[in-house]
């Protein structure tokens, strides 16, 4: 009996502190968003999940989660948002007060919730962009205040989303420099979980800017209820989990707060970068496919656009080259049948030579003893060779030996009374600064207007920030990490405004920054700079999740010890390029590497912009399997490795997804070295290449691996007419 009377005064309790005021919808094609008024006009989350059918029932659904919870007041628990006002309070009570819904088409909605402080002149505006088709959204805040002095932000938070599970299983991505995403999964518990970033620049070494959060169970690639999100920020982001004793977990995520406390000024708008997320509910593949297409449609720079294959110079010389030498590897480049030739690092500074990492960076002139005839020159001879030409840059970075240091040490970001700190013997410019923006925004500027056939360029930046100290912010210093991204975002809109199609790929000591915030001005990205094969498959696999292939730039090298087949068989499964000796190539190598060149460029479309699926994880089994299947599902390809090496692995049959069970399907291997060929084992009697979809989703397809070392395969599936 006192049970039950416990339920009924707690279910008045509950229904007496909500408003009975329409919900505030926020739906995509299966998700939904919902927001309420409670009695005191607090805005409160009452629902995420999938969408109902009968809108008007969302009116039943209540909830005590009050939706972007400040600190000062009655919180027990980690704030999204704190302010320390003009007078010293640092509370903040914000209310209700009013909502606005635009569309911006059919596919594609904002939504915007004003909160107000019922004190203090202080304005904050929760936005979510929906993306119907999708089942994305973005959301961000934008916080404004008309205080005679400026306040203090030290936590803004650009999302804050609560759960009511039973459990909660976080999957994450860490790792460091050659060992990029590593995959780690684990069930949260009771505190706060935090995945972060202090690092500045390179901000994604250690932990990636995204996760997986699945509901009661681990979701697999099929099956579960799971949300990917990720931040569309390159610098400091934090992400926190905390499970409150009800059991709900409330997850903040936005840029990290750390040594960032920001002084906002009165009318400015303080607007956090967009927090990006889609909801499955047949588990991560799905959420994948979800993120590719808005990605590629929305956010990527030229996403649905073509790429070019190029061949990077950088393991033929690394720094020791000279004109006629590359001119030399000009040859190969045409040879191997690539669009383009890539200079990397070392092609500038006179007085300090870049002959090394030691010196010369920041000094952007072409180095006089090995291009006597300048940039010009190159890019003429490539385009004799019927190639275009692109270049190696890192704007952002000095180092001490050169010109642009002894000139400009106030440019320079250093503690003014500490030893300088190096990395790579490289420091790190003052991007906050205007006049470093303007010198960036030139250095690339100045060279395209001279040289303006330049077809491509690789933007660098290869170290963390440490010690650092910005002259010109002055008593500011806590600005410098948010400043020095948006400084970085000027130049970039400003370069996008003047050259909007110029590709240009982003790189930072392999992948330190790999985020949706740079992407929207970049069309590619260098996921590590370890190109072993085998350790690629799992770098490849993890950036998957989030990023489309056509992103996702994978280049043929001499490191590691597998085949040349295996080794390009890795790379064609995203963005394929090269970096490696051709001249040393067989002629058996060279006819192979061309011919997988011919594929690629008739199969690039369905592995760039088809449904992508996950069939075998490396991180499950001895092999790792997936395909791509393009929309009229009439082609696809499929990608096959056998990743144990010290005997042959007899293995089921691989099922297949995403094809039509209605029709007929012709699987024929392409990649196929001559002596190397391992063919499909069906059984006796078996019908080697075709099948239904049916039979091949249903049955599988079985792959007979190597014997003595990994073995790769490559199936080109086509419809039959």
């Amino acid at each position: 009996m006192k049970r039950l009377l416990y339920l009924f005064v707690l279910i008045l309790f509950c229904g007496s502190l909500f408003a009975q005021e329409s919900p505030i919808i926020i739906e995509t094609q299966n998700t939904a968003l919902v927001y309420k008024t409670d009695r005191q006009n607090k805005l409160v989350q009452v629902y995420f999940g999938q969408k109902l059918n009968d809108a008007e029932e969302y009116n039943k659904l209540f909830s005590m989660n009050e939706a972007y919870v400040p600190a000062g007041m009655d919180n027990l628990h980690e704030p999204a948002l704190r302010i320390l006002h003009n007078d010293g309070n640092p509370s903040l009570s914000l209310k209700f007060d009013g909502v606005e819904i635009s569309k911006v088409d059919e596919n594609v909605s904002v939504t915007q919730i004003i909160l107000k402080d019922d004190v203090y002149p202080v304005d904050v505006k929760l936005f979510f962009k929906a993306f119907k088709n999708e089942d994305v959204i973005e959301t961000w805040t934008e916080i404004q205040h008309n205080e005679k002095k400026p306040v203090v932000l030290t936590h803004f938070a650009s999302s804050m989303l609560q759960f009511d599970k039973r459990d909660y299983w976080l999957t994450q991505f860490h790792g460091d420099w050659n060992k990029e995403m590593l995959m780690q999964e684990s069930q949260l518990t009771s505190g706060i979980k935090v995945i972060d970033s202090k690092l500045g620049t390179r901000a994604n070494k250690f932990q990636a800017p995204m996760f997986f959060l699945s509901m009661n169970e681990p979701s697999t690639e099929t099956e579960g209820e799971v949300v990917a999100a990720t931040l569309a920020w390159t610098g400091n982001f934090k992400f926190s989990f905390e499970i409150t004793p009800t059991n709900t977990l409330r997850v903040i995520s936005g840029m990290n707060p750390y040594a960032s406390e920001y002084h906002l000024k009165p009318n400015d708008v303080f607007k956090t970068p967009e927090f990006i997320y889609t909801y499955s509910f047949n588990g991560k593949g799905q959420a994948s496919r979800n993120l590719h297409k808005w990605a590629q449609k929305y956010q990527v720079l030229d996403g649905e656009g073509e790429r070019l294959t190029l061949l990077n110079n950088w393991e033929a010389t690394y720094f020791d080259f000279n004109e006629d030498r590359l001119v030399e590897l000009f040859d190969g480049a045409q040879k191997l049948g690539v669009d383009l030739f890539l200079l990397d690092d070392g092609w500038f500074a006179n007085k300090y030579p870049r002959n090394s990492d030691r010196a010369g960076l920041g000094d952007w002139q072409e180095n006089k003893e090995k291009l006597p005839h300048r940039i010009g020159y190159l890019v003429e001879q490539a385009e004799k060779k019927g190639i275009r030409f692109g270049i190696w840059i890192e704007p952002e970075m000095v180092n001490p030996k050169s010109e642009l240091y002894e000139n400009h040490p106030d440019w320079i970001l250093k503690l003014p009374n500490r030893p300088e700190h190096y990395s790579r013997n490289q420091l790190v410019l003052d991007m906050a600064n205007p006049e470093v923006q303007t010198f960036v925004f030139d250095v690339v500027d100045q060279m395209l207007t001279k040289h303006p056939e330049i077809g491509f360029i690789k933007w660098d930046c290869n170290r963390e920030m440490t010690n650092e100290y910005s002259q010109y912010l002055g008593e500011n210093q806590s600005h410098i990490y948010i400043d020095y991204v948006k400084g970085f975002y000027k130049v970039m809109e400003d370069l996008r405004e003047k050259y909007p199609e110029l590709p240009i790929m982003l790189c930072s000591g392999g992948g330190g920054r790999t985020d949706y915030g740079a992407m929207k001005y970049f069309t590619e990205f260098w996921p590590s700079d370890n190109t072993d094969a085998y350790d690629r498959i799992f770098i490849q696999w993890a950036y998957s999740y989030f990023f489309p292939a056509n992103t996702i730039c994978n280049h043929i090298t001499s490191m590691g010890d597998q085949s040349l087949k295996f080794r390009t068989d890795v790379a064609m499964m995203d963005k394929m390029g090269y970096d490696i000796r051709v001249e040393e190539f067989t002629e058996e190598e060279l006819a192979f590497s061309q011919q997988a060149l011919k594929d690629y460029d008739r199969l690039k479309d369905v592995i760039w912009f088809g449904d992508m699926y996950r069939l075998i994880s490396p991180y499950e089994e001895s092999r790792a399997a997936l395909m791509y299947v393009n929309e009229s599902k009439e082609k696809a390809v499929f990608f096959c490795f056998d990743i144990y090496t010290y005997r042959e692995n007899i293995t089921n049959p691989v099922k297949f997804q995403g094809l039509d069970p209605d029709k007929k399907y012709e699987v024929k291997e392409i990649n196929v070295q001559q002596g190397r060929r391992f063919g499909p084992f069906m059984g006796p009697g078996g019908d080697n290449n075709v099948f239904s979809g049916d039979y091949l989703m249903k049955v599988g397809y079985n792959v007979r691996g190597g014997r003595g070392d990994m073995s790769s395969h490559v199936y080109e599936i086509s419809v039959l007419e």
